[in-house]
Formats: C-alpha cells, sequence, structure tokens
C-alpha cells in the first residue's frame, strides 16, 4: 500500500465492559487494539472519587500515585507508538484503541486521556471518545463491582 494523502489519525475510546462493552470500529476494519484497564487500581472504592469521571482532578491524582498505572499506560503507548508509526509510513488513515474498565468512568477514561497526551506529542492526530464516562455510579454496582473484581476463591 502506497503513502496516502490523508494523515493518520488515532480513535481513542473509553469504555465499559458492564455497559456499552468494546466498541464496533467504525472504520470498517474490524478492529483495533483493546486494552483492559481492570487490572489497575480502582477509583470506584474510593467513596469521595466514586462519582467524579476519570479525568476530574481528583481522580487523576489519585491514579497518578501508582507506578503499576504508569507502567501499564508505558506499556501500551509504545505499542500504539510503534503501530502508529507503521501505519503511517505506509500511508494509513486510522487506527483505533480501546480501554475499558468495569463501568467505564474511570480507569479507562484516565487511559484514553494519558495515551491522547503521550500521542499527540509525537505528533500524531487523535480524537477521543468516551462512551461511559457520564454514566451515574449507581449503587447498586457496589455489589456487582466487588463480584468481578474480588479474587476467586480457592478450594
Amino acid at each position: 500500500m502506497g503513502p496516502s494523502h490523508a494523515p493518520l489519525t488515532l480513535h481513542l475510546a473509553s469504555f465499559g465492559y458492564r455497559h456499552s462493552g468494546i466498541p464496533p470500529d467504525e472504520g470498517g476494519n474490524g478492529g483495533g487494539f483493546v486494552f483492559d484497564c481492570r487490572c489497575l487500581p480502582n477509583p470506584h472504592w474510593e467513596p469521595e472519587l466514586r462519582p467524579l469521571p476519570g479525568d476530574d482532578p481528583a481522580v487523576l491524582a489519585f491514579l497518578d500515585l501508582h507506578p503499576e498505572v504508569h507502567a501499564f499506560v508505558g506499556h501500551a503507548a509504545a505499542l500504539l507508538l510503534q503501530a502508529a508509526r507503521r501505519y503511517r509510513a505506509d500511508g494509513r488513515t486510522r487506527l483505533m484503541a480501546s480501554c475499558g474498565c468495569t463501568g467505564g468512568r474511570h480507569r479507562s477514561v484516565y487511559v484514553v486521556e494519558r495515551l491522547a497526551e503521550v500521542l499527540r506529542a509525537a505528533g500524531f492526530a487523535v480524537q477521543v471518545r468516551h462512551l461511559d464516562r457520564d454514566r451515574p455510579a449507581a449503587p447498586e454496582d457496589a455489589a456487582a463491582d466487588a463480584a468481578a473484581e474480588a479474587p476467586a476463591e480457592r478450594p
């Protein structure tokens, strides 16, 4: 495939596995990267952070405190940068990456925003969508979240 005249745009989406699920590729190419952020510390368990979205300064500060969050973002960014450079060299115009967490309100939003910063700083055009960020945190979610994220019991 030869170089295209249109620039490469990275399309980043945050989502909740419990709500909207993995978003379809609107470019018609059948996919993209999907990063599961449920392995990261969950602001949902901090009562003062639960109602806030993942791009709120208090949630950003909470997640910024955890080295494993920075490592996760760094690994995801390195993979996306490698792919984006190859896509750009090949003349492709679209690369999609989605980040999901349980509710789609905190961790996935944080990771998408951090990835967008890194990719823009590297000179790439980035479009961001948050599918479930503004969904209210329902009180009944707490029990379901605990079950979904609790360590498996061993016999």
